[in-house]
């Protein structure tokens, strides 16, 4: 898995941004119709009580936490946007195209439901409306950033450099 080792700089963060800006409006357009079709609407089962929809809204991180703090999941939020961003330029792995954008697309995402929901700028709620069996309930970023961070660590185990190049993984962490 060299993940296209040898492609320009350019063409691998070409290919992270156009990944994340389809995710962002596959995302929105999602949202958009889960708050016009679900909205005050019992859940609806699409893998019988296993997955279903259900349309709510979080303020909070991941599994509703920190729901007071939106404001801080803003700021946070946008510095991993930017961390992504200047990270993709490296990028010549096709692997690591991957794995990074659908990280910047789940962020960027959530960051204008953050900065554009209401109830307002930087305290926006996260559209959510895929439930997971009553676990979490979550929508097509979410899906994105656990595939997307989920590849970067198997990319990372595997020894495979956003260049491309595969270092030799050993065994022994204490070797090197």
């Amino acid at each position: 898995m060299n993940g296209g080792e040898g492609r320009s700089a350019h063409a691998g963060f070409r290919s992270v941004l156009v990944l994340a800006a389809a995710l962002v409006v596959v995302d929105q357009l999602s949202k958009l119709w889960a708050v016009s079709a679900l909205a005050g609407r019992a859940p609806v089962g699409v893998v019988g009580d296993l997955i279903r929809l259900r349309l709510t809204y979080n303020s909070g991180a991941a599994f509703s936490l920190a729901p007071g703090f939106t404001w801080f999941l803003t700021l946070f939020t946008t510095v991993a946007v930017i961390a992504v961003a200047v990270i993709a330029v490296r990028v010549r792995s096709r692997a690591w195209a991957v794995a990074l954008g659908l990280v910047l697309g789940g962020a960027a995402t959530h960051l204008l439901d953050r900065l554009f929901r209401e109830p307002g700028p930087g305290r926006g709620q996260v559209v959510d409306f895929i439930d997971y069996s009553g676990f979490f309930i979550g929508n097509v970023a979410d899906i994105a950033l656990v595939a997307g961070v989920g590849l970067a660590m198997l990319l990372h185990l595997r020894g495979v450099s956003m260049t491309g190049a595969v270092r030799p993984v050993t065994a022994d962490p204490a070797a090197g």
